[in-house]
């Protein structure tokens, strides 16, 4: 998708910030399969991952402390938990540097954590460089993200979908037949959190919103304040998300799993209801991404 590039390229550049600055060295930069994996840190000892030279920021990470959330959607995407009843399994798709499973990990010992990556030279490079770390309780697996879920046998409470190429999220990742296989592998009271760009980046971002809204009974939004972030939440029950009570909801969490900040602020900044989202878009499918692809 070059249009796409171009566009989330040039507000990168004016608007976020996101481009190599001058103070950051190159710690690591080579050709995968995938992209041009480039790591650089800067003065305060922050570690960012892109998949390209001067390309947008995939994760910014101190590797020594889990707790730090750099990017403005980190701070939000983990609320999500929030709305699952007692979580015991959650499937990450899209590693980059392991930011929001390292949290996870450090504050929900009693979650096992499933992180699936198509890019075998990512997994190295957050193992190396960004303090990824698998154990009993967290596990990486180089697969695609929609081959995984499809094959999976195991339920999850929580996905979170996080797959970013250089530019964009992969088409393959967001059609109603991919998000019927991400329904099929949760538990009756699980939910789904995609991280999408929003309008401003991304014109496909109503028909994103559309396609969730016609898979999943209960579809609302957390925009994430500071950024073009969006989180798209999906909820295998009909059961309305007051926002105000979601808030409460996360901001109990954040003080009881000792996170270094109050998530519920976030979320009560930005939640809304998604019902005005997606009117101007279509539902995504398969075949409209063979097309695109052909």
């Amino acid at each position: 998708m070059r249009w796409q590039h171009r566009m989330l390229g040039s507000i990168a550049v004016l608007a976020c910030g996101m481009c190599l600055r001058a103070e950051e060295k190159v710690l690591y930069q080579r050709p995968s399969a995938f992209s041009t994996i480039v790591v650089t840190e800067n003065e305060q000892g922050l570690r960012t991952l892109r998949f390209e030279v001067g390309g947008v920021r995939q994760s910014v990470v101190k590797p020594d402390d889990p707790d730090h959330l750099e990017l403005a959607y980190a701070r939000v995407m983990p609320a999500a938990l929030a709305l699952a009843e007692r979580p015991g399994r959650v499937l990450i798709v899209g590693l980059g540097g392991g930011t929001i499973p390292r949290f996870l990990h450090q504050h929900f010992p009693e979650l096992a954590i499933d992180v699936v990556e198509i890019d075998p030279d990512v997994v190295a490079v957050a193992k190396q460089f960004f303090g990824f770390r698998e154990d009993a309780r967290m596990r990486a697996h180089v697969a695609d993200g929609r081959a995984f879920i499809a094959a999976c046998r195991q339920r999850y409470d929580l996905i979170l979908l996080d797959a970013f190429s250089s530019d964009s999220i992969p088409i393959h990742l967001a059609t109603r037949e991919f998000l019927m296989e991400v329904r099929r592998a949760l538990t009756p009271n699980g939910l789904v959190a995609g991280n999408v760009w929003g309008r401003g980046s991304n014109p496909l971002y109503d028909s994103m919103v559309r396609t969730y809204q016609a898979v999943f009974p209960e579809v609302c939004i957390v925009d994430v304040t500071g950024s073009g972030n969006r989180i798209v939440l999906g909820l295998m029950r009909q059961r309305p998300v007051r926002g105000e009570e979601f808030a409460r909801q996360v901001s109990e969490m954040s003080r009881t799993r000792r996170f270094p900040l109050d998530m519920g602020e976030a979320v009560k900044a930005g939640f809304r209801s998604a019902q005005d989202d997606g009117s101007a878009g279509r539902v995504l499918t398969d075949a409209e991404a063979r097309a695109k692809a052909g």
